[in-house]
């Protein structure tokens, strides 16, 4: 059974950073594709950023330049440097990793830029 815990969310000022962490457990084929996604209120979920095992990397247009994601296979850990944060950038943050077709969630953690 595949599982997906986050962790690093918070309350950030605008221009703020944060660091989100990923670690997923299970019987997990070595080849996938884990990232982020995120829901703001109101909102249908979108993608943020994901990064495939072997290191190819896709981002949103109104996150690049400043969120950098990044993976540890070893460790099985996908990562979200987030950087110069903003107001419209709060959300639940959801990790997702996909595996030749299969996709699984994490259970999301809230990302709050307010001053």
């Amino acid at each position: 059974q595949v599982q997906l815990v986050e962790s690093g969310g918070g309350l950030v000022q605008p221009g703020g950073s944060l660091r989100l962490s990923c670690a997923a457990s299970g019987n997990i084929f070595s080849i996938n594709t884990m990232g982020w996604y995120r829901q703001a209120p109101g909102k249908q979920r979108e993608l943020v950023a994901d990064i495939t095992s072997g290191g190819s990397t896709n981002y949103a247009d109104a996150v690049k330049g400043r969120f950098t994601v990044s993976r540890d296979n070893a460790k099985k850990t996908v990562y979200l440097q987030m950087n110069r944060l903003k107001p419209e950038d709060t959300a639940v943050y959801y990790c997702h990793l996909k595996i030749i077709g299969m996709g699984y969630w994490g259970q999301g953690t809230q990302v709050t830029v307010s001053s």
